[in-house]
């Protein structure tokens, strides 16, 4: 891996060029005097005078054909030519070029370049999740306490019985904690440095509906939001069918809990939707999606969707693509269908759909909802957002906004805990960039 980096301008460009260098040294770059054998090129930029500024778009031009012959190479404009905000005109009048960065921020360029490590990462939670929703992955009592957030079970079992889903079979029916114990584990993992807690339940809005002693969800919130010290209150998951108008202006009033919900979909096509069990359908759902984009403001959601399932035609899979192009969730867990043993859809439905064509069916929902992603991240930038930062990965500060995006910034300070209000500077599919606030 080489790099090229070609600066034009005063001592200043010359100083961020170095530290362009220095990052991307830090990344296993090596530098290199020819650009053509370059993965990375970097224009820093000078527009003091129209000779500078016309000499940037000389050498913006003859990049085209490299870029050409290699779709890999990663084109980065720097400096003054780009300014604080990025302009449209620029982005069209050059679409080949990757990564826009303003004057003396190398953050853009090195946030594009990890972007693989970042939707690693990313699958890994969603791997987790899922297992953790398949009961192969305990909750470790390690993990409270020494976390910035945490998560607290408040409905164990289930009692809903999709066919697919082997909980039922595992954890038994449907539980409620009490909510004195939930409170009370609240209560000591803020006192242990815990900022963020997220309920969890396999459908979490049932909680409390089995036991007439407890407050339904609405009600814990309402008591969890006044727990002193505690910043952020999440939940998951949520089914379409239990999404009470209550618990929707809920989450639109109460100032600590954050506006992102969970809510799966599994299919787009009502046939595939039946033989799930899952109790709605494809209208019923974006009617569902509606009313929560009009009750809480700027919310996201995220959705589940599971290809592949016994008997799903290619027309059913497709009503599931429009379903997803149309809505634009601001996240998809996607999963093949395989069978889980004891369940009703191994029992009683042929595992009939070819994996090649599972795998097909998941790539095209992935490469959309990536599409999707990048479309829906693009409007945070140059926004100032508050981010409760969780961890430090080599040198940049990781947290994510109440929206739950995942966003990087450069610090030497210690972040691990606080909400801090950030910049954002750079936005990809899988996460954004951003810079302090002076």
């Amino acid at each position: 891996m080489k790099y090229y980096i070609w600066t034009e301008g005063c001592q200043m460009n010359v100083t961020d060029s170095q530290r362009v260098s220095s990052a991307l040294e830090s990344l296993g770059y090596a530098s290199t005097l020819k650009p053509e054998e370059a993965s990375v090129i970097v224009l820093n930029t000078c527009v003091v005078r129209q000779s500078a500024e016309n000499k940037a778009y000389g050498r913006l031009n003859s990049l085209a054909p490299l870029k050409k012959a290699n779709p890999d190479l990663v084109i980065n404009l720097m400096g003054c030519l780009v300014g604080i905000r990025t302009s449209d005109k620029l982005r069209d009048r050059f679409p080949y070029v990757d990564v826009f960065s303003p004057p003396s921020d190398p953050g853009p360029l090195l946030a594009y370049l990890t972007q693989d490590d970042v939707r690693q990462k990313m699958l890994e939670e969603t791997r987790q999740r899922n297992a953790w929703m398949d009961e192969d992955l305990p909750l470790p009592e390690a993990e409270h306490g020494r976390l910035v957030a945490a998560h607290i079970p408040i409905v164990l079992g289930c009692s809903h019985a999709c066919t697919y889903c082997i909980i039922p079979y595992r954890r038994g029916v449907e539980r409620s904690r009490p909510a004195a114990d939930i409170l009370k584990e609240a209560r000591s993992l803020v006192r242990q440095g815990v900022k963020e807690i997220t309920l969890l339940g396999q459908i979490v809005d049932r909680y409390g509906l089995d036991d007439p002693s407890l407050p339904n969800l609405t009600g814990l919130l309402k008591q969890l939001n006044e727990i002193d010290g505690l910043e952020r209150i999440r939940f998951l998951t949520s089914h379409p069918n239990w999404m009470t108008d209550e618990l929707l202006e809920a989450v639109a009033s109460l100032d600590k809990v954050c506006p992102h919900i969970e809510v799966p979909i599994q299919a787009g096509d009502d046939e595939v939707l039946a033989n799930m069990k899952r109790g709605y359908t494809a209208e019923q759902y974006r009617r569902l999606v509606e009313k929560l984009r009009a009750v809480i403001p700027d919310v996201s959601i995220a959705t589940d969707i599971i290809v592949g399932f016994p008997g799903e035609t290619a027309d059913q899979f497709q009503h599931t693509y429009d379903l997803l192009a149309d809505l634009k969730m601001d996240v998809a867990h996607l999963a093949r269908y395989s069978p889980r043993e004891g369940t009703v859809s191994a029992r009683r439905m042929p595992d009939d759909v070819p994996a090649e064509e599972k795998m097909r069916r998941f790539r095209l929902l992935e490469d959309l909802q990536e599409k999707i992603a990048a479309e829906i991240h693009a409007r945070y930038q140059g926004q100032t957002v508050p981010v409760l930062f969780e961890d430090k990965v080599k040198s940049r500060w990781r947290g994510r906004t109440t929206t739950n995006k995942l966003v990087f910034v450069e610090s030497e300070a210690d972040l691990r805990g606080k909400v801090v209000p950030v910049q954002i500077t750079w936005t990809g599919p899988w996460s954004m960039q951003s810079r302090l606030q002076d």
